[in-house]
């Protein structure tokens, strides 16, 4: 849940966005140690992206995106990203089920 939007009830009340993620690594040592510490540890990442959402507000879901990259970007064995953010119940007069980004960051 979020605040992310130029209109008044975006500003005011949280909505639920959905996220979806792609990172590019070298997961050979995770592969053959089978170590937590080896990997990029989903469950910190999603802790990360739960605390950008909760401390932060956005007018646009493109600045919501690149925060969300940039965070993930400066994790350990990050290589490259995809992160796509979509509003899931747009407040728009038409009947659309989600609107979104998604962007691409690589070092």
């Amino acid at each position: 849940m979020a605040l992310c939007g130029l209109l008044p009830e975006e500003r005011d009340r949280r909505q639920p966005l959905s996220f979806d993620i792609d990172i590019q690594t070298d997961l050979s040592v995770a592969a053959n140690s089978d170590d937590i510490e080896d990997t990029v540890h989903y469950g910190m990442l999603c802790e990360m992206i739960s605390s950008i959402i909760e401390q932060e507000q956005f007018d646009l879901l493109e600045r919501c995106a690149d925060r969300v990259a940039e965070s993930i970007m400066g994790m350990n064995r990050v290589d490259k990203v995809m992160v796509s953010v979509q509003k899931l119940r747009p407040p728009v007069p038409q009947d659309v089920a989600t609107c979104g980004v998604r962007i691409y960051r690589n070092r």
